[in-house]
């Protein structure tokens, strides 16, 4: 939850240090964390390990912040299905007493991704306003948009449909958040914006929380900056081979 403000134990930082060696090579433009400590430190860690974005600044959101569940902050997990079950329902939709709903999340996470598709729209704008600037997608080495996932990469971030040189992404955004909010996050990319998902993916995976530092990757389209239909394809869910 949000209530208990934790740092990482040991075994965090060192979940930390993997997934930053296993993200090292990719290039971000951005990077987002919830200003929850635990977050704040795996995001960090994770640019301490990265080739290119050591210096990159961090920007803290509260919309990234954990699920709150109210009375039940601070227990056990156990303690949390206890008060489910007495209530004559089941985990995760059970809210706690002061806790927030699945549609209050959710309405977090939508709210952030808009912002998110508002950033990238502006980014465009401005590299169209500015005169003599050379195409971004010209002249720039593929290698800084490396992913650790090698099967869609030639297709997804590196396209050739211009004369052969290597498209750069308008933004490459890393987000640090929470295990309960980013399957919130989840379910709203796949029920309310179609999200294409890989095929081997299985519905017990989809409503899974996330392993901790695990990795989910998704390549957002803006056809002609229309944020209101966003084409969104998941890479991979809640990736943890790193660990």
């Amino acid at each position: 939850g949000q209530g208990v403000d934790e740092p990482l134990s040991a075994i965090g930082f060192r979940q930390a240090d993997a997934a930053g060696l296993f993200l090292s090579n990719v290039k971000f433009t951005h990077v987002f964390s919830s200003d929850l400590l635990r977050a704040k430190q795996t995001a960090a860690t994770i640019l301490g390990k990265n080739k290119f974005c050591k210096e990159m600044e961090i920007k803290y959101d509260t919309r990234l912040r954990e699920r709150k569940y109210g009375v039940a902050e601070g227990r056990p997990l156990t303690d949390l299905k206890a008060m489910a079950k007495a209530a004559g329902e089941q985990c995760p939709s059970f809210t706690p007493s002061g806790g927030e709903t699945l549609d209050e999340v959710r309405e977090r996470a939508k709210d952030f991704f808009q912002f998110l598709c508002q950033l990238v729209v502006e980014l465009e704008q401005k590299e169209q306003d500015r005169p003599g600037v050379a195409s971004r997608s010209s002249g720039t080495s593929a290698e800084q948009f490396v992913f650790p996932w090698t099967n869609h990469c030639s297709e997804a971030e590196i396209s050739s449909d211009n004369g052969g040189a290597a498209k750069v992404l308008d933004a490459n955004i890393l987000v640090v958040s929470h295990g309960a909010y980013m399957r919130n996050w989840v379910g709203y990319f796949v029920s309310d914006l179609n999200c294409t998902l890989p095929t081997n993916l299985t519905k017990s995976q989809l409503s899974s929380v996330s392993p901790n530092t695990g990795v989910s990757h998704f390549i957002i389209k803006l056809e002609n900056e229309n944020m209101l239909k966003p084409e969104i394809t998941c890479v991979c869910l809640n990736q943890d081979s790193h660990l």
